[in-house]
C-alpha cells in the first residue's frame, strides 16, 4: 500500500506542475502559442512581456498553486488519512520527492513534448508549503535584486542561490538541504541561457523585450 501510494503521490505531483498555464492563457486570451513568442518559456515573465501585466500575474499564482497542491497532499495524508499508509519517517523524504516532481513538470510538461517553464513560480509555490520561512527569505532576495536590476532572470538566479543558504542556516534538516541544492540548481541550469546574456549585457529589464 506504501508503494502503491508513493507512486500515486508522484504521478499527481507531476501532472499538477505539467499543467501548461502560460500555454493555454496564451492560446485562449491572445490565440498565440507563446512558446513561439519572446524567450520561448511558457512562464509568467514571457507572458508579462508578450501578453500582459493581468495574464502574468494569474499564471504566476497558478504555477505557484501546482506545486503547493502536491506537497499539501502529502501533509494532508499524514495528517488526516484513517489509516497509516505511509511509515512517519518517510514524510520529509516524500515531501522534497513529490516537490521535485512537480517543479520538473512544469519544466518538462507531458502536454507540451516536455518543454515548458524555468519552473520559478512553482518552485516558490512548493517552498510555501515545505517551509513558509524558507519560501519569504526567497522571495525576499528576489524582491530586493529585482528591485535593484529590473531584470527578472538575475533575481531568479540570486532567490535560488539564496534558497541553499537559508535551507542550511534556517531550515538545516537534511532533506530540505537535498531539495535545495537540487531546485536551486535545476532552476539555475534552466537560466542557462539568460546567463549567457546576463554576461554579454543584453538580458532584458522589465518592460524590455527579449533579444
Amino acid at each position: 500500500m506504501a508503494i502503491v501510494t508513493v507512486f500515486l503521490l508522484v504521478i499527481v505531483a507531476y501532472l499538477l506542475g505539467s499543467i501548461p498555464t502560460g500555454y493555454l492563457l496564451g492560446k485562449s486570451l491572445a490565440g498565440i502559442d507563446i512558446r513561439e513568442h519572446g524567450s520561448g518559456s511558457t512562464g509568467a515573465t514571457n507572458v508579462l512581456r508578450t501578453i500582459g501585466k493581468k495574464s502574468a500575474i494569474a499564471v504566476l499564482l497558478i504555477d505557484m498553486l501546482k506545486g503547493a497542491i502536491a506537497v499539501l497532499l502529502v501533509k494532508l495524508i499524514y495528517a488526516y488519512s484513517p489509516i497509516e499508509l505511509l511509515p512517519t519517517s518517510w514524510q520529509l523524504w516524500l515531501i522534497v520527492t513529490v516537490a521535485l516532481v512537480a517543479i520538473l513538470g512544469h519544466s518538462k510538461s507531458v502536454w507540451l513534448g516536455f518543454t515548458g517553464g524555468k519552473s520559478v513560480a512553482t518552485s516558490l509555490g512548493v517552498l510555501f508549503v515545505m517551509n513558509p520561512l524558507l519560501a519569504l527569505g526567497t522571495l525576499g532576495a528576489f524582491g530586493i535584486t529585482i528591485a535593484v536590476s529590473r531584470i527578472v532572470s538575475l533575481s531568479s538566479i540570486v532567490g535560488a542561490i539564496s534558497l541553499n543558504l537559508l535551507a542550511i542556516f534556517v531550515d538545516g534538516s537534511l532533506p530540505y538541504i537535498i531539495f535545495a541544492a537540487l531546485a536551486g540548481g535545476y532552476v539555475i541550469f534552466r537560466h542557462r541561457s539568460n546567463i549567457q546574456r546576463l554576461l554579454a549585457g543584453e538580458e532584458p529589464k522589465i518592460g524590455q523585450t527579449a533579444k
